[in-house]
């Protein structure tokens, strides 16, 4: 059986009274990206700094690539790269410096010290600034040299935390490729209140709420999604049936205003509609609604605590 990068086991985390992290029991496999989830305060920060040595544990358990983060510290930093909401650059220096300074830092040997430095630049497409000064960068680009100093030494296991805030439309479709690319060498622990990208690009996604694991879920292909449709004829449970034994239609769900319903459909959108068309349902209007994604967390966040 395969050993996960990540392993953690109910873990705690208190602050006098407050339980910032409740119980929390996930893994990360090799090469998979997950995404860690949850309104502010539900416990993602606490459990990222757990994981990278910032913060010990109240109980529980951590470990990454087989090194628990308490009892093996060094070892378990030694395995991952981690890129915070708010990246501490040294915008003096030129990326190159930076880069070989941050491998220095980390432990990278001198003989291995400029081949590991390459192979970030390359790998981050920083090569046409990489003689630049840092506070000469786009925001685009001051991102990817904090996820380049991230990978020095080859870790097993990257920690995004918000890696797509403040980026323009752009920068953001660039990033989301780029955590594509790097899970086929590695694992990606990735935050973000974007759940749309988060959908784009996770394989799994752990919902906090509270401090509390709400729930490990596996996303589906990328085919898939939802549509909202309108259908003025008919009675809505007659209607609701019809939608729901189409082929590819999961779920139909009746919603508020009469004539409308959320259909989940497992091919694409054309497809499906293509499909309601050949079943001969009087089919007004057909526009996407809310990922599934957002209908679950939506689903699972909403109360006192949310």
């Amino acid at each position: 059986m395969t050993q996960p990068v990540v392993s953690a086991q109910n873990l705690v985390k208190s602050y006098g009274p407050r339980l910032a992290v409740d119980g929390v029991s996930f893994d990360v496999q090799p090469n998979e990206v997950m995404g860690l989830l949850g309104p502010n305060g539900s416990g993602k920060s606490t459990i990222l700094r757990i994981l990278t040595g910032y913060l010990k544990p109240t109980s529980g358990t951590a470990s990454v690539a087989g090194f628990d983060v308490v009892d093996n510290g060094l070892e378990a930093r030694g395995q991952l790269g981690y890129v915070p909401e708010d990246v501490p650059l040294y915008t003096h220096m030129r990326v190159i410096e930076f880069l070989e300074f941050m491998g220095r830092v980390r432990g990278v040997s001198e003989s291995g010290l400029a081949r590991s430095v390459d192979r970030a630049i390359e790998r981050l497409a920083l090569g046409k600034v990489r003689e630049l000064l840092i506070a000469k960068l786009s925001r685009g680009y001051r991102q990817r040299v904090a996820i380049a100093q991230a990978l020095l030494g080859e870790p097993k296991l990257l920690i995004l935390d918000e890696p797509t805030n403040g980026l323009d439309p752009r920068q953001i479709i660039e990033v989301r490729e780029l955590i594509r690319a790097l899970s086929r060498d590695l694992s990606v622990l990735v935050t973000s209140h974007i759940l749309a990208e988060i959908e784009r690009v996770a394989h799994r996604v752990a919902i906090l709420l509270d401090g509390k694991l709400l729930t490990v879920h596996t996303l589906g292909s990328q085919a898939g999604g939802r549509m909202k449709v309108r259908v003025p004829a008919g009675t809505a449970d007659e209607v609701r049936r019809n939608l729901a034994s189409l082929t590819g239609v999961r779920i139909a769900e009746v919603l508020p205003v009469p004539g409308l319903y959320v259909l989940e459909h497992d091919g694409t959108a054309a497809a499906t509609i293509a499909a309601l068309v050949g079943a001969g349902l009087a089919v007004e209007e057909a526009t996407p609604a809310g990922s599934g994604l957002e209908a679950l967390f939506l689903r699972l966040t909403e109360g006192p605590g949310a």
